[in-house]
């Protein structure tokens, strides 16, 4: 079972001087860190909370907007996702969107580099089992869940209004019963109904919603059952956590004559399985948690370019403005009596740690691989098939698009958070 560990770290940027960060890792039994986030501790993020924005242009060749959620952040609104939008200011009648309209959005995406934040006002309602969309009204259902489950939800929810809104429902609603995704549903309705009916008391800009901290938002995104225990050597934190899972202040403390601080709690999974969910306080003044998971390491490991593999051959990601490319080197490991078996080998060896690095080091946008040539047209569609299994792993859509005519295959990945990269500001 994978264990998420959440501390503070000082960590060296580009330009040498030490930051500060929250660094929230997940690592499988192995102590292999699997995924990371990076957060300043006075730094909130914008991702996924919604305003009132005010449309400052309109720029119909690009088919963009650009939305102001505060006098002095300015956001990019593709214009297809204006569908259903929930105005509180319209101007024109005739115009979809014109210069002056105030209408809910959601970040979407956090500011990359040069470009802004990104909003859409197809507003998302995320539960654990169920996310509810207001401007994409119908029903989806999580491509992981089989065939017989799939025609199970869909008509398990044929009774709620999708005109109103679209549901999404998610890979984790499979480890639970209907009635406690259907009970998460009708609390995602409740908020988005009290939200419509609070918005016309606010005024431009207001947050209307605030998204929860990146390091309690990444262990929601988990798939229900894969973690463990939650481990902090923050007491701030570590109640914070507590608290989003339901366990009273008042618990924090021993009743007895002399109180102690409650170090360790034990909560149900909502699945009704055997396993519960650890929730642990961590305080080893011989050892700290960072020591322990060889934090500092990990993300060493996680910023070098070349990734040697077991068989002697290696990976090197380049990074540009606009992709990622990596090549797959063979190194000195090719036996020439057994060239074809080993070049799919090493190959298959690549694509599980290319796969693994994405999610690691949070790439996403367009990527380039260039595997070392097969030899056979059936081997290249063992690697593509092999590929998209380990692709599937990842929380964040990742696509195998295709291998060209030169034998380079494309990914894409969906851009959401910052790089392991650019949240250290490295060229």
């Amino acid at each position: 079972m994978n264990k998420y560990i959440i501390t503070h770290e000082k960590i060296k940027m580009q330009n040498r001087e030490e930051q500060d960060f929250i660094v929230s890792a997940l690592y499988n039994q192995g102590k292999k860190m699997i995924e990371v986030s990076l957060t300043p501790p006075d730094e909130d993020s914008l991702l996924g909370n919604i305003y009132i924005g005010r449309v400052e242009n309109v720029v119909q060749n690009i088919r963009a907007a650009f939305v102001k959620i505060s006098p002095e952040q300015t956001c990019y609104l593709s214009l297809d996702d204006l569908k259903n939008a929930h105005f509180t200011k319209k101007l024109s009648a005739r115009k979809e969107i014109v210069a002056g309209d105030e209408l809910l959005v959601q970040v979407e995406r956090e500011a990359l580099k040069t470009k802004e934040p990104a909003v859409t006002a197809n507003l998302s309602f995320a539960g654990k089992y169920a996310v509810l969309t207001s401007g994409n009204r119908r029903l989806g259902i999580s491509s992981k869940l089989n065939k017989e489950q799939k025609a199970h939800y869909k008509e398990l929810l044929h009774e709620f209004d999708t005109e109103s809104y679209g549901l999404i429902i998610r890979t984790n609603a499979a480890s639970v019963a209907d009635e406690t995704l259907i009970a998460e549903i009708r609390s995602l309705e409740q908020e988005w109904s009290q939200m419509r009916e609070n918005v016309c008391h606010k005024t431009c800009y207001s947050v209307l919603k605030k998204a929860r901290p990146t390091y309690l938002e990444d262990v929601k995104n988990q798939r229900e059952g894969s973690v463990s225990e939650i481990i902090t050597d923050d007491r701030g934190l570590f109640e914070t956590i507590c608290m989003d899972y339901g366990i009273h202040p008042k618990q924090f403390m021993t009743n007895g004559s002399v109180p102690v601080p409650v170090d360790q709690f034990q909560v149900p999974t909502i699945s009704g399985t055997a396993d519960s969910l650890t929730l642990t306080y961590y305080h080893d003044p011989m050892l700290t948690l960072s020591s322990l998971y060889s934090v500092k390491s990990s993300l060493e490991k996680a910023l070098r370019e070349q990734i040697w593999l077991k068989s002697g051959a290696s990976i090197v990601l380049q990074h540009t403005e606009a992709l990622t490319v990596i090549d797959v080197n063979s190194g000195k490991n090719i036996i020439k009596k057994e060239m074809r078996e080993n070049l799919l080998r090493i190959n298959l060896e690549a694509a599980k740690e290319i796969a693994y690095q994405l999610r690691l080091r949070n790439i996403s946008g367009i990527i380039i691989i260039d595997f070392i040539n097969l030899l056979a047209k059936e081997d290249e569609a063992v690697l593509l098939k092999e590929f998209r299994t380990y692709l599937k792993d990842d929380p964040v859509k990742t696509d195998l698009i295709d291998m060209t005519r030169l034998g380079l295959v494309e990914v894409t990945r969906k851009k959401i958070k910052k790089s392991l990269r650019d949240s250290l500001k490295m060229n």
